[in-house]
């Protein structure tokens, strides 16, 4: 998958069908729907196209008002989504940065420049809650008006359900917030997971005899945190339990090398032998968050953390063990 900044490249194809939203999660309706634009674009003989936004747009409205409570929770960087958009077989992604000039955009203005001028829109596919331009003021309507007129296909998708439930990032955060890790999976159609490059930390797991692998989080909002009994995707051999935090750690003096960031510390539960002390450092690793354990607990001193961190193992292990033998398969992507 090609991916861009902006609209203004020359390497972007001269046409193609797209979708625009968010993205955040690509859960099983946003999958539903990237399956339909491929197909779409396959008939016309034009690459696919998703068009999402950084930041978030209620991100930027809520930095813009000094409320970063408006903010949602992220359930994925950016890294994720672009990982599952190419997953799904998009052959582009635009990522368009939501900034003032692009929210004071009029939905007219939108389409005539983004869609049309920038990236050449011959079929447009949207989801049935869709809205656009400053203040949302466009909508499905007045998009499928404009294609008449202008010369581009518009179709609109209804909602996809899961158990009678509507499949959205709302849901997905509602139960990831909830710690219900399985219907998190249903609803995205995966475990729900993070991947990226370990990084050096403190330390301080090691002291205490639990080193860790340590990811950032690039955003202050995770739709999850807490304790999970996790699997670690990307070091030497086959996947490794273990049992992570997602969090602030507060525990930890918020001034450490971390500085009160979010971070996703996972400890093996059986170190690859083969990786030696200092040799996962660098590698790209995806962490699947299987089951919530707890949330984040304050403890009074390394001690207590430390009996934290062992009984956390301890219930990572019974989780393990209480599992089939044969780990069910993952829920495929929907095709259409």
């Amino acid at each position: 998958m090609k991916i861009f900044r902006g609209y203004q490249h020359l390497q972007l194809a001269p046409e193609c069908a797209l979708t625009i939203g968010n993205f955040d999660g690509v859960h099983r309706g946003h999958q539903a729907m990237l399956a339909l634009l491929k197909n779409e674009a396959r008939h016309r003989g034009i690459p696919s196209c998703a068009v999402t936004f950084e930041p978030h747009p209620r991100d930027y409205f809520a930095a813009l008002a000094h409320k970063p409570e408006l903010a949602p929770a992220r359930i994925a960087t950016l890294r994720d989504k672009l990982g599952e958009l190419a997953g799904c077989g998009i052959d582009q992604c635009v990522v368009l940065p939501f900034n003032a000039r692009l929210a004071a955009m009029s939905p007219d203005a939108f389409i005539r420049e983004v869609l049309l001028g920038g990236l050449g829109a011959r079929y447009v596919l949207v989801g049935d809650d869709f809205r656009f331009g400053a203040r949302r003021a466009g909508d499905y309507a007045l998009l499928d008006a404009s294609g008449e007129q202008l010369g581009f296909d518009v179709a609109r998708m209804n909602s996809y359900e899961v158990s009678n439930t509507r499949v959205s990032s709302s849901a997905v955060r509602a139960a990831l917030a909830q710690g219900d890790m399985a219907r998190a999976a249903s609803l995205l159609g995966r475990p729900y997971s993070m991947s990226g490059h370990v990084v050096h930390g403190r330390k301080l797991g090691r002291e205490l005899g639990f080193r860790t692998l340590n990811l950032r989080f690039a955003h202050g909002k995770p739709a999850a945190s807490g304790i999970f009994a996790v699997r670690v995707h990307g070091l030497a051999g086959p996947s490794v339990a273990g049992v992570a935090s997602l969090g602030v750690r507060p525990s930890i003096d918020p001034d450490d090398i971390n500085r009160g960031r979010v971070l996703l510390e996972t400890h093996c539960l059986d170190w690859p032998a083969g990786l030696g002390m200092e040799g996962a450092y660098g590698k790209i690793i995806r962490v699947e968050m299987l089951h919530k354990l707890h949330d984040e607990l304050k403890y009074d001193g390394l001690e207590d953390l430390t009996a934290g961190i062992t009984r956390d193992c301890h219930d990572a292990r019974s989780f393990f063990a209480s599992l089939p033998l044969e780990i069910p398969r993952q829920v495929a992507r929907d095709r259409l």
